[in-house]
């Protein structure tokens, strides 16, 4: 291993310079940088969110919930520039303390309610719509466990696999065999799932499929770090089989593409306002219009 020794320091201090394609976003402490007020459109959501694997869990959700026949998902999605910094202008910190994308503000009642992890969006939109969420209680069980999975797994592969693999400004063959290692793991964990059920939970597809997908269904599809190859994911055929079949859902279609802004410009839309935006304004209609 050739990578040069490295001795922490008695103290560990803050060097911006050091952060790679994120030093300008990155910094060691909360709360906003600057004033920004959050744009409020006219649906009873309001998601502020970018099409990374953790902003599209929840677009797929909606797009199901809308799919399914629920006319009261109807939802605004605002593009938040996290390459920009927007995650932290006051408005959005306000929303989610952890200026983190997505962050959801529900108002449909008296008060507005601020939704922050797309764990907890995705379950307060599955419990408030009776969908994609079994009642009973086995069934019921297995979901969440499923979700929180994700939601536990999703660091190793995008901080840890993700960041060492595709971003880091230097390659040290320590962090991505270890986070190489433990990606390859997980993937193995859902391809001995998959192997027994249709789905990740169960027979019935659930916002534990739309969680997952999002992240382990991309990186096998070959739209997530570019590291198919290098992870041998047709190793996992039972994932490989599920993913493929997800893809194929015209609501995880249009999910993938909201607040998009990577790609394909046909399979971009930045915001999300009503249903004919996917045919009316995308970025490459918006281009021709210009």
């Amino acid at each position: 291993m050739s990578d040069d020794a490295y001795t922490p320091p008695a103290i560990w201090t803050w060097d911006k310079e050091s952060g790679g394609r994120f030093a300008a976003i990155n910094r060691p402490v909360a709360g906003p940088t600057h004033d920004k007020d959050l744009p409020v459109g006219q649906h009873p959501f309001q998601l502020y969110s970018m099409g990374t694997p953790n902003g599209v869990k929840v677009t797929i959700l909606f797009e199901e919930l809308l799919a399914a026949g629920h006319a009261g998902a109807e939802y605004d999605a605002w593009l938040i520039r996290i390459n920009e910094g927007d995650q932290f202008g006051s408005g959005f910190v306000a929303v989610n303390p952890n200026s983190k994308i997505p962050a959801l503000v529900d108002r449909r009642g008296d008060q507005p309610i601020s939704i922050f992890e797309s764990g907890a969006i995705m379950v307060h939109l599955a419990e408030s719509f009776g969908a994609f969420l079994p009642t009973e209680p086995a069934a019921r069980a297995h979901v969440p466990s499923w979700l929180f999975w994700q939601m536990g797994s999703a660091p190793f592969l995008g901080g840890g696999f993700g960041h060492f693999y595709a971003y880091a400004p230097v390659k040290i063959e320590y962090a991505i065999n270890r986070y190489a290692m433990e990606a390859k793991r997980q993937l193995d964990v859902l391809d001995r799932q998959l192997a027994q059920h249709r789905y990740v939970a169960g027979d019935e597809y659930s916002i534990a499929d739309m969680a997952i997908w999002s992240w382990y269904g991309q990186l096998v599809l070959g739209d997530l770090y570019n590291a198919a190859e290098f992870l041998q994911v047709d190793d996992y055929t039972h994932v490989r089989r599920w993913a493929q079949e997800l893809a194929a859902r015209p609501a995880v279609k249009r999910g993938r593409m909201v607040n998009r802004t990577i790609g394909d410009p046909a399979e971009q839309l930045l915001e999300r306002h009503d249903a004919s935006d996917f045919d009316e304004r995308t970025q490459d209609k918006l281009a021709t219009d210009a």
